[in-house]
């Protein structure tokens, strides 16, 4: 089985080449794609004159994290299984092979482990779990990386360490193309829930991580572009059709919100919310059931965002 990595890039030229180096010194062999995103700072470049190894799709244009991804796998319609790799998160040379030894008995995606670049004893994240309002957690966030070794399984993998087979990712038309950035991985981990589909944990695939490298992990363009995401997710899956569920949601958003502005001094966030919530107007509603949710009070769940933020 050859696997071909998919990397996404946008304006990642101090961070590209380290995920690069790190596909060249896999333990297997490995086709790799850079789908740039309309790059203006010479990425593009970089990786022709130092990774001509590595086939480039250039798109001319920002089209967010799942959209670009989408297209890159388009044009390799043979690659199986499909791997993501973040720009900022550089493998190690057992990544890939550890990704494969877990596909098997039925598991239609993997879950790589992303660790800290400022502490790589340390998890930044181990996949993606969700609560009852489909809030995204970042999988084992700051637990030690041996604490994978025994953990249970994620809901779904991280789209920064991921692996997908093609026909189950195919079949759910690949990432929601309405979502630009943020809550993507999670959407599409819903999506193959509902049709059955599993997601396994492999503890050795890791790949060290830049937290927030492309956007900050503060930024005001980050506050709108995860709360566009929160906003449409709510609706699309009709979270807030339950009164119980829509109190809970809007306790933990406005919670949220009003941290952004006294911290902050911005509401990008409460703003990007609201965009998203009125674009998944007149959509069809997606469904959770089956998928395995988190029953976390409204206080763990906001302690787990803390954390996240510290």
């Amino acid at each position: 089985m050859r696997a071909t990595v998919f990397i996404p890039n946008y304006n990642g030229e101090r961070r590209i080449g380290r995920a690069l180096e790190g596909l060249r010194g896999q333990s297997r062999e490995v086709e790799v794609v850079v789908v740039d995103n309309g790059s203006g700072d010479g990425s593009a470049e970089l990786v022709r004159e130092r990774f001509p190894e590595a086939a480039l799709v250039e798109l001319g244009t920002n089209l967010g994290f799942g959209p670009a991804l989408n297209r890159g796998v388009a044009t390799h319609p043979d690659a199986d299984p499909v791997i993501l790799l973040n720009d900022d998160a550089a493998p190690e040379p057992a990544f890939v092979e550890a990704l494969l030894e877990r596909l098997d008995g039925g598991a239609e995606s993997v879950a790589g482990v992303m660790v800290q670049e400022a502490d790589p004893g340390r998890i930044d994240s181990a996949g993606v779990v969700a609560d009852r309002t489909l809030m995204g957690f970042d999988y084992l966030h700051d637990e030690p990386v041996a604490a994978a070794a025994s953990a249970a399984d994620p809901l779904g993998p991280t789209g920064g360490a991921a692996l997908y087979r093609r026909a189950a990712f195919d079949a759910v038309g690949g990432f929601d193309e309405r979502i630009f950035l943020y809550y993507e991985d999670l959407d599409l981990a819903l999506r193959l829930a509902a049709r059955g589909g599993r997601t396994r944990l492999a503890p050795e695939a890791r790949a060290v991580h830049a937290y927030s490298a492309s956007l900050g992990a503060a930024s005001p363009d980050k506050y709108a572009a995860t709360g566009w995401s929160r906003g449409y997710m709510l609706r699309r899956y009709g979270v807030t059709a339950d009164p119980r569920l829509a109190l809970r949601a809007l306790a933990c958003e406005g919670a949220l919100c009003a941290g952004q502005l006294l911290r902050d001094r911005t509401a990008a966030g409460l703003g990007g919310r609201l965009r998203g919530w009125r674009a998944a107007g007149g959509l069809e509603r997606r469904d959770a059931d089956g998928a395995p949710l988190l029953d976390l009070s409204a206080r763990e769940a906001l302690a787990l965002r803390r954390r996240r933020r510290g």
